[in-house]
């Protein structure tokens, strides 16, 4: 069975780069009827932490992107490196190093000296030292000095590497914590892990793990390396360009279909397809079809996508991801249309659901003042006109879209105008703006009391304002 895994290092935010990663390794365990599996790669006690452990957990779930087993924590499964270690040592494949850091140092300094490029001599290579509690050493793997390490990456092609430039890497440091290289391996193994997909920056630890998994007598999951994702600058993607988490994203009021869509396009195509349903994702994607060349991250598509799926997907849905935001601008959504009605009045005219709660203040709380470029619509020329409908507007039993929209339209006719000339100001009268949705929905969602309560106070201004 295939099997893929996510494994994030929990030491910051989780950026767009290694969601993507995630998510083309979600989608290939789904196309191919495998598992997915989520991996906290936490041994590196100095800057993991559970705040950006809890940062991967959620953004895996507010994306969707389930895991079949996991998370798994590397700092749990310290007894299962020792125990591999131990297993190299005995049958030759690693080795207790003494080497103080003074002799390192001098070593380093001596190669760059001499313009070659640094690494491990070997000092205590072949020496077969036991382990002495009294004096720090560290483990290292005993990597192959000749031939070269040769695998297909099915993003880029044949990757070959010659061993006598790799090093004799430390796989255990002096205070017993394994490092990442040998982690990766050890539970890659016992998680039975059958392809690896992950960005391009790992290449270069690739020949290393794969001479470990082969010092293990096991060969090598299949390797997928995804090229890194640049700004529109040509520059490495950082928060200068966009949001600074996957997170943060949610919090400005995207979409996860958005931002998945976006992803899986980003370096990735199935013809000149745009949208993509997550059932789609799954049924085309293969790792075959990522392009080798880096993708340039487009904020105004992320927008665009984004507009689209406020305008098209489910508005119970959408109401879900509202709600929270409506709570944190502390908008009393509950005195008022339903976040569903709102969505369907709101969603032709908004980027991001942060600008739809934004923009709906005024259907559940009252407004202090009018715009300042909405005040010209509130003239005394159209103190009459107004009267004259909130007259009409009193006396209408059934407050429909329907009935409003015929009230406006008779209001227009008595009074020889177009239907502008009367909807604006009655639109900056209820909203104190001057745009919203159509008038007759917008007077609908708001409701017959607060509306014509509004009306009359607009009239209270145009009086005030005249004399």
């Amino acid at each position: 069975m295939i099997r893929t895994r996510f494994a994030p290092s929990p030491t910051g935010n989780l950026h767009l780069g290694s969601i993507r990663t995630a998510l083309y390794s979600w989608l290939y365990a789904r196309n191919r009827g495998g598992e997915f599996i989520l991996r906290i790669e936490d041994t590196d006690q100095e800057r993991s932490t559970q705040e950006a452990t809890q940062l991967i957990i959620d953004s895996m779930k507010w994306l969707g992107l389930d895991c079949d087993a996991g998370p798994f924590y590397q700092t749990k499964r310290l007894e299962s490196y020792r125990k591999a270690a131990e297993q190299l040592i005995t049958e030759g494949s690693a080795y207790r190093c003494y080497c103080s850091k003074e002799r390192l140092t001098e070593l380093r300094e001596k190669q760059l000296a001499n313009k070659e490029k640094p690494k491990y001599d070997g000092h205590c290579r072949d020496k077969n030292l036991l382990a002495d509690k009294n004096q720090p050493f560290v483990i290292r793997f005993k990597n192959n000095q000749e031939g070269t390490v040769d695998f297909e990456d099915q993003v880029m092609g044949p990757l070959s590497f010659q061993n006598n430039e790799l090093d004799d890497l430390i796989i255990v440091r002096t205070d017993g914590f394994p490092t990442y290289n040998f982690c990766v391996v050890v539970d890659d193994l016992d998680m039975k892990i059958t392809h690896v997909i992950r960005g391009a920056d790992h290449i270069n630890n690739t020949p290393r793990q794969i001479n470990i998994f082969r010092a293990f007598k096991t060969e090598p999951p299949i390797y997928s390396h995804v090229p890194l994702i640049l700004g529109n600058d040509g520059k490495l993607l950082s928060k200068r360009h966009g949001a600074a988490s996957v997170l943060q994203y949610k919090e400005e009021g995207f979409l996860p279909e958005a931002l998945l869509n976006y992803l899986i396009r980003l370096g990735w195509s199935h013809k000149d397809q745009e949208i993509f349903s997550r059932d789609e994702m799954i049924k085309l994607f293969d790792v075959k079809d990522i392009n080798k060349a880096a993708a340039a991250f487009d904020p105004e598509k992320l927008r665009w996508l984004n507009r689209h799926y406020i305008k098209t997907l489910d508005p119970k849905i959408v109401a879900t991801y509202l709600e929270p935001l409506m709570q944190k601008l502390q908008i009393n959504y509950q005195d008022g249309p339903s976040l569903e009605e709102l969505v369907v009045a709101l969603r032709e005219r908004a980027e991001t659901l942060v600008e739809m709660a934004t923009k709906s203040r005024y259907f559940y709380e009252e407004f202090e003042q009018y715009q300042e470029e909405a005040k010209q619509h509130l003239k005394p020329e159209i103190a009459p006109i107004t009267q004259a409908l909130k007259q009409k507007l009193e006396n209408l039993s059934d407050w429909t879209d329907e009935n409003l929209h015929q009230t406006i339209e008779d209001i227009a006719k008595q009074f020889d105008i177009k239907l502008g000339k009367v909807a604006q100001p009655i639109r900056v009268a209820v909203t104190g703006t001057t745009v919203s949705p159509p008038l007759n929905v917008t007077l609908r969602l708001l409701g017959k009391q607060r509306a014509l309560k509004r009306i009359d106070a607009a009239l209270g201004y145009i009086k005030q304002s005249s004399s």
